[in-house]
């Protein structure tokens, strides 16, 4: 049954961004770390399976790195695919296997950004929350180490695999939004957020029908492919949409309170213990986003990315409620202060094309898998606005 009456009716509300990334890839296969490799290994001296030109290089200096450490000699590496910002690397050495990343996504992945990150969830592993800590350096030194210009960090490795939420038994969906609340209870803790923080702004629909039109001029150019007709239909049924629920922009004033969230908390981050359900939750992962935001707004868009139909983006809404329930009563978050992040994700997600942006402005098609159930779930959350909030606040 619809309900486009009841996003008519309910006047509550008001942004959360989606995902940029799906970090943490598969690994690729393996390559062993020998004399004659020396310091450099790179794509051209591994014998590797599929294209070369997918795999990051390993990064030069490799025992430099490992020796700043203290974590003994490189025997084994296994590149991850590239995601969209990091790389990643699973490293086995005489003292055991650990995970080094590589900062290169710019926006994130300044000294002093990277450092925040890294006491934030030091703080965070010291309460006992799953969360992987850097580590420092060998003689006592920083948890980031620059090098040749880049910059690098080494974890412990986590055994596990990711669930989607579809696969979690409902106390697995409580688990997964008490364990949320509970990250956020403590990042506001170790560093409280401004009393009074500036109102988060939302998105202009007039500037998005123009980015409308220019999507659009873009997918019509050339000899077209499915995804670009696929594109031009939601596109158009979008405008349609926006122009029908245009007065339905949230007001600044009505956000939730804001805190400090994660910023990517979607099934490729966290990990699960290996072995058979009912798995514990091992780690959470990749914290590039962390930063001040509405956090109820993260609990909503967790849901909408964990309990997706990974076809349809249609939702879950049994295991929605369990999540939702049991963040809202590990944080204590109100029902009206649900309502309205439901009501702000909603409208941002309305109004979001960073896929089709990346595509048609970047000429970066790795996003392209991402599309099609990120356009179907805001057209099903339209006709069921209803059914979401109530899943969601009450």
């Amino acid at each position: 049954m619809t309900d486009r009456r009841a996003l008519r009716r309910d006047r509550r509300g008001v942004a959360a961004e989606t995902p940029r990334v799906p970090p943490h890839p598969p690994v690729s296969p393996a390559i062993a770390v020998t004399d004659a490799v020396a310091d450099a290994v790179s794509v051209a001296d591994a014998v590797m399976e599929g294209p070369r030109t997918a795999l990051p290089p390993v990064p030069a200096r490799l025992r430099e790195l490992l020796r700043h450490f203290g974590t003994g000699e490189p025997r084994l590496v296994a590149r991850a695919a590239e995601g969209l910002l990091n790389r990643g690397y699973r490293v086995d050495t005489t003292t055991g296997r650990y995970f080094l990343k590589e900062y290169t996504d710019p926006g994130y992945a300044s000294a002093a950004t990277v450092l925040a990150q890294h006491r934030a969830t030091l703080r965070l592993h010291g309460l006992g929350l799953p969360v992987p800590p850097p580590l420092t350096g060998a003689a006592g030194g920083s948890t980031l180490l620059e090098l040749d210009g880049s910059r690098y960090a080494l974890y412990p490795w986590v055994e596990g695999r990711h669930r989607h939420g579809t696969e979690l038994a409902p106390e697995q969906c409580s688990e997964l939004g008490r364990l949320l609340a509970t990250v956020h209870r403590a990042l506001d803790r170790a560093d409280p957020p401004p009393a009074d923080p500036p109102a988060p702004e939302t998105a202009d629909a007039a500037h998005t029908d123009r980015l409308i039109g220019d999507l659009l001029e873009l997918a019509g150019r050339g000899a077209s492919d499915a995804f670009d007709r696929d594109a031009t239909r939601r596109l158009r049924e979008r405008r349609a949409l926006l122009e029908e629920y245009a007065d339905r922009r949230p007001d600044p004033a009505g956000a939730p309170p804001t805190g400090w969230v994660h910023g990517d908390f979607h099934p490729l981050n966290v990990l699960y213990a290996p072995g058979r359900p009912p798995q514990r939750l091992a780690a959470v992962l990749d914290w590039d986003r962390l930063s001040l935001r509405p956090q109820a707004e993260e609990m909503v868009r967790a849901a909408t990315l964990f309990f997706q139909d990974r076809r349809t983006g249609v939702l879950d809404l049994p295991r929605v409620r369990r999540y939702a329930r049991a963040y809202r009563r590990a944080s204590g978050l109100s029902p009206e202060q649900a309502a309205a992040a439901v009501h702000r994700v909603w409208w941002e997600r309305l109004n979001d094309f960073w896929m089709l942006e990346w595509r048609y402005h970047r000429n970066d098609r790795r996003a392209d898998p991402l599309f099609p159930a990120a356009a179907g779930q805001i057209v099903w959350w339209c006709a069921e606005y209803g059914q979401v909030l109530d899943a969601c606040a009450n």
